[in-house]
């Protein structure tokens, strides 16, 4: 859907005597990425700064979206600005199809903020592709309460005390957290927090590192959680939604993004006011463990006849004044860490900004969506959880990692 179809006004209509002096800047975002009313208020202010300028919002479904972002690029006449997931700009960088961003980065978009968890997924080889636009991490979502009752006055501060915490909690017919047994975007928190990685990249070959001693030591401290209620083994947290077996009210504790606790409540009204949230502890008392970083970045392909025009949008949309009202009408985190006080008056919202900050993204390999397609971390935590030999199964989902990254590698 293009901007002209959203919003009356979006730029000098048909028939315009300046319509020939008129460009226009066709930007591709995500279905619900951005509500109307931003979109609206951006592109006012933006052409009124900018009269030679017109911009064509065009509304892009999820289904379906990488081959059509493949094919974009591959064209003479591809939109001038995208929205791509964080994790997925690697995969179109190394098809040669995106700009270089790399000098603008550096002199006109404060890129020395930015969290970590977009810019760094949003780099192949030291050149910046894609420039971070809004984050969105998980957190953990309490009953309030179900603490009270426990005697725990305030959210834990570090992984002891929230073991501890859910040990009291999980007791008189409560689940003191419920956490599935294949939610290996947890776990992936939990091994960057012990200095591990999923995979890393040596001598241009990647490698699945689930068996180094960061990684083990991770995944006993998911075992020990995870047995603290009655998450399923062998599924993840949507199967079934964690939302629901939470507004069933016998749970403590689940891991999940603050929005969810929305749905908890329309699920069960009897809800509303005693969920409370935090960021999920780290190893260091005070300070918040590492949590993947879901998001956005926007990219602007080779092919664009629009550059100059392009990088002027997309500063504006990384800017300051522009991140600070996505992050306030969408509940998302700012693109940089200076910003997070922007959403400090959402209790969920300012959680997940604190725990942003020690965020991460999957490995940076463009083809780590196979991974994920025949997920071998979800088959190895069920194992594990099930009673298979630990350092074996880490062995042997870490082989499977990198067959699947050094076959995708030797293809392309």
């Amino acid at each position: 859907m293009a901007c002209g179809a959203l919003l009356t006004g979006c730029g000098l209509m048909p028939g315009s005597s300046a319509e020939e002096e008129t460009k226009t800047v066709t930007i591709w975002l995500m279905k619900d990425s951005a509500s109307r009313e931003f979109l609206k208020r951006f592109t006012e202010e933006f052409e009124k700064q900018h009269p030679d300028t017109r911009l064509d919002f065009q509304v892009q479904p999820w289904a379906g979206i990488g081959p059509k972002v493949n094919k974009a690029l591959e064209g003479s006449n591809p939109p001038d600005i995208i929205e791509v997931g964080n994790t997925h700009v690697a995969q179109y960088a190394v098809r040669g199809g995106l700009e270089n961003l790399t000098l603008e980065s550096v002199r006109d978009f404060g890129g020395d903020d930015w969290l970590p968890g977009l810019a760094h997924p949003g780099a192949v080889d030291n050149a910046q592709y894609g420039i971070p636009w809004y984050a969105a991490s998980r957190v953990v979502i309490y009953r309030k309460d179900l603490f009270q009752q426990a005697g725990i006055k305030k959210p834990p501060q570090d992984r002891d005390e929230w073991l501890q915490a859910t040990k009291k909690l999980n007791t008189d017919g409560k689940q003191g957290i419920y956490l599935a047994g294949q939610d290996w975007y947890t776990l992936a928190g939990f091994i960057w927090d012990e200095g591990g990685d999923l995979a890393v990249e040596t001598a241009g070959k990647w490698h699945g590192k689930l068996d180094t001693p960061e990684a083990l030591r991770a995944m006993k401290f998911y075992q020990k959680l995870q047995v603290l209620g009655d998450g399923p083994k062998d599924a993840d947290e949507e199967k079934p939604p964690q939302a629901g077996q939470f507004a069933q009210g016998d749970i403590a504790q689940i891991i999940a993004t603050p929005g969810t606790a929305k749905l908890i409540e329309e699920k069960n009204p009897e809800l509303r006011g005693k969920l409370g949230f935090f960021p999920l502890p780290g190893k260091i008392t005070g300070k918040p463990g590492s949590v993947f970083v879901g998001g956005s970045d926007l990219v602007i392909p080779q092919n664009t006849d629009q550059r100059k025009a392009a990088v002027a949008v997309v500063k504006e949309l990384a800017s300051e004044k522009w991140q600070t009202d996505l992050a306030r009408t969408m509940n998302y985190v700012p693109n940089k860490g200076s910003l997070a006080s922007a959403v400090a008056g959402e209790e969920g919202v300012a959680a997940m900004a604190r725990g942003t900050l020690e965020g991460r993204a999957t490995p940076a390999s463009p083809k780590w969506g196979d991974v994920e397609a025949n997920n071998p971390i979800k088959t190895y935590m069920t194992k594990v959880l099930g009673g298979a030999d630990l350092e074996a199964s880490a062995k042997s989902a870490s082989d499977n990692i990198s067959r699947i990254l050094q076959r995708v590698g030797e293809e392309e």
